[in-house]
């Protein structure tokens, strides 16, 4: 079974003088141990199909399906907290928190504290190739590079089964862009993941499982 699925999606934007149909009846299946793109010129939709895949909204028409349960039947920040995490371009990261308490944030919504979310949180940023020494510092200590990889061992903190990237790349320059898109293919493909990233970078998608293109609002695999 899939584990996200869009069954005939629909969302449109109101506006004092305008409708926008930022998603116009969108059908696709993601899988487990793959790694996703989906391309498209700003404001062709990319966002908002992503925001509805992490349920930060519900379609207006059609369904979002996890593991074959419509995300309007569900609890939307449990869907968010148990299901599907977001990767940003900016990061997100609290300024005020050290490395580790980044890391740990997540895990006290899920009830891990003390000693077994401190050694969580060191495996974590290990698996994202993150030293030691980087545990105690603040982000504004840290490269773009350094701080995306925070963002991604904090989404892994939560123990979801879905990674949602939202230009992921778009604040890195070319070798650290390199390092984040093969440790996001790295977890769909090791680690069985569903990893789907929306980006203007075409540099990445040879390494991609699937290219999906969107435009104006309409989906489509394409191929390569």
């Amino acid at each position: 079974m899939h584990i996200l699925e869009l069954k005939n999606v629909i969302f449109s934007y109101m506006s004092k003088y305008n409708k926008t149909e930022a998603v116009k009846n969108v059908s696709y299946a993601f899988e487990r141990g793959k790694v996703y793109a989906i391309v498209g010129k700003s404001g062709s939709g990319k966002s908002t199909l992503l925001s509805l895949l992490a349920g930060l909204d519900l379609p207006q028409s059609g369904q979002v399906l996890f593991e074959g349960i419509s995300t309007d039947k569900m609890d939307l920040a449990q869907y968010r907290r148990e299901h599907a995490a977001m990767i940003y371009q900016s990061f997100r990261l609290f300024p005020l928190l050290t490395v580790t308490e980044n890391i740990i944030y997540p895990m006290g919504l899920r009830g891990f504290k003390g000693k077994e979310a401190v050694d969580k949180a060191k495996q974590l940023a290990l698996k994202m190739d993150l030293p030691e020494t980087v545990l105690n510092r603040f982000p504004n200590m840290l490269s773009g590079g350094e701080q995306q990889r925070v963002a991604i061992a904090r989404a892994l903190s939560m123990e979801t089964k879905v990674l949602l990237a939202d230009e992921p790349t778009g604040n890195l320059d070319e070798k650290n862009s390199v390092n984040i898109i093969d440790i996001l293919v790295r977890l769909a493909h090791e680690d069985g993941y569903c990893v789907i990233i929306a980006t203007h970078d075409l540099s990445i998608l040879s390494k991609m499982d699937d290219v999906l293109y969107m435009n104006s609002g309409m989906l489509r695999l394409e191929e390569f």
